[in-house]
């Protein structure tokens, strides 16, 4: 008899399958960690590296790595702050701008030509799902974790 796999299982994977297909679709050669703190600065706006560790949920040493490397390939500047000239802040440059829509495009792109793959009833579906997964990606706090990751 085969056994059922629970629902928040079965979600996991499939959502971790597709975020790992989606994060292949980037463009340039540029890391996970540094695209996501690329689509950061440009939502926030200019922030303290500080900030920044603490929206991406990192240490802040890996952090100042991860600005550096931006910096140099000029996807994003760094200032010293006015009020606290110990603080460095970094905001986003127009290479960062297009590099992230570029990214966004291709990984869009690949979605609609997966989705082609679905019936209209299918892709019906997924888009009633969204809002569902949106709550599910929600910030709000939620319950200590019971089970296995």
């Amino acid at each position: 008899m085969e056994e059922q796999i629970p629902l928040p299982s079965q979600l996991r994977l499939a959502v971790l399958r597709l975020s790992r297909r989606l994060r292949q679709q980037t463009v340039g050669d540029i890391s996970p960690s540094q695209l996501s703190a690329l689509a950061s600065i440009a939502k926030h706006g200019e922030v303290s590296l500080g900030e920044l560790a603490a929206i991406e949920r990192i240490a802040p040493p890996s952090m100042t790595r991860i600005a550096a490397r931006l910096e140099e390939r000029g996807l994003v500047s760094r200032r010293v702050d006015q009020a606290d000239r110990r603080v460095s802040r970094v905001v986003i440059n127009p290479a960062g701008n297009e590099l992230l829509a570029a990214t966004r495009t291709r990984r869009d792109a690949y979605l609609a030509a997966r989705l082609q793959a679905f019936s209209p009833e299918e892709q019906q579906l997924l888009a009633e799902a969204v809002p569902l997964m949106e709550r599910l990606a929600a910030n709000d706090p939620a319950p200590e974790p019971t089970g296995r990751l």
